[in-house]
């Protein structure tokens, strides 16, 4: 297949069963482009075939919206990350890479996303023998994984942040909006950071243990008491900070702006109707359901879909996958070059997506893909 084709059956699935050790899990490829296609793996107690084929088409789509000549495919293990340690752990994914080295091998990428960490990825990777600087027709990438990568960390947050901004000065706004982030982890606290740094404040953040609330959160102060699963330390927060157990409580807070940086489906037809916010940009993956959305719209709140805003850490393999960065650069600005591509093809579809929408009723999300698909026929 050449081009991308915007579809909701996949080209393929592969249902994994383990290679020489116990494993439950798939690999959907929702598109092939040019024989390549990627995605993160995720690995829940409750992810299912649905849910990693619903991932799966996410990356096509985000694909095709940043002009990459990439499929996309996700990966599901069904284990539980946060007891799954030590000698355990490591043989599932030397489990995992058994099994998906002929995906690896065949130009099936896979990274990682929600319980898999760059240790685990380093752990398949060398089970499977594969190794993402040498693939057969394409330039050898100059430096090893871990060396590009690594240092990307932020730049989904950063792609997420550009979103909210140029959603926000395309709604009009001059001074600092106030801001709640549900979700605290990676992207979550890249948000927060690029946000209050230029000059809009944090009032609500949200971890999985509820809702903190100020007149403005020190987001600092935060980052160094949250471990690297996103949970705040409850006992060490600042003084004049309010906390809600209530469920979903980050929807009362008055705010400008929501960003959803945490679970799939946060946002849904039942609670909906308690958004406050007048708009909500999407910093996870399938962060609200299609009819939490239509909801949304009819109430005239804009929102960025996570297949423009959460593009960064996606993009940002891709781009070395299909070998487009310009790997000669300094490690700087290589970094620097990634962070601009990621920002340039966020701002560029979000303001494309906001205009569709002020033109037409209904969702302008199809509208834009169509768009972006035909230029990549070209």
């Amino acid at each position: 297949m050449s081009a991308v084709e915007d579809t909701h059956e996949p080209a393929f699935t592969v249902h994994l069963n383990g290679s020489g050790g116990p494993l439950k899990g798939w690999v959907v490829v929702d598109s092939l482009v040019d024989g390549l296609a990627m995605g993160g793996t995720r690995m829940t107690t409750a992810v299912s075939e649905e849910e990693v084929a619903g991932l799966a088409h996410d990356m096509t789509q985000k694909f095709t919206l940043a002009g990459l000549r990439i499929g996309g495919a996700k990966a599901g293990i069904v284990a539980d990350a946060s007891n799954s340690g030590g000698e355990g752990r490591v043989e599932t994914f030397r489990t995992f890479g058994r099994t998906v080295k002929p995906l690896l091998h065949g130009g099936i990428h896979l990274g990682i996303d929600m319980g898999v960490t760059p240790a685990d990825r380093a752990v398949f990777f060398d089970t499977a023998g594969y190794d993402p600087r040498f693939r057969r027709g394409a330039p050898d990438m100059p430096i090893d994984w871990r060396t590009y990568y690594e240092p990307l960390i932020d730049c989904t947050g950063h792609g997420v942040g550009v979103a909210a901004l140029t959603a926000l000065e395309a709604g009009g706004r001059g001074g600092p909006a106030r801001v709640v982030v549900q979700g605290f982890g990676a992207v979550g606290r890249a948000v927060a950071r690029f946000l209050e740094d230029r000059g809009h404040v944090i009032v609500g953040i949200a971890d999985v243990q509820g809702t903190l609330s100020a007149d403005r959160l020190p987001v600092a102060d935060l980052v160094d008491i949250t471990d690297g699963f996103g949970r705040i330390d409850h006992s060490r927060l600042p003084d004049g900070v309010t906390v809600s157990t209530e469920p979903d409580a980050w929807l009362d807070v008055d705010a400008d702006l929501l960003v959803l940086a945490a679970q799939k489906h946060a946002l849904t037809a039942e609670n909906a109707h308690r958004l406050k916010a007048g708009l909500v940009v999407e910093g996870a993956n399938i962060a609200s359901t299609d009819e939490a959305r239509e909801k949304a719209a009819a109430a005239g709140i804009a929102l960025v879909p996570g297949v423009i805003a959460n593009i960064g850490g996606a993009a940002s393999a891709a781009l070395a996958v299909t070998r487009v960065v310009p790997f000669e650069l300094a490690a700087e600005a290589r970094k620097a070059w990634v962070f601009d591509w990621v920002g340039d093809k966020v701002r560029q579809n979000t303001r494309a997506l906001l205009e569709i929408a002020a033109a037409t009723a209904g969702n302008p999300l199809p509208e834009l893909l169509a768009t972006r698909r035909g230029e990549l026929l070209r």
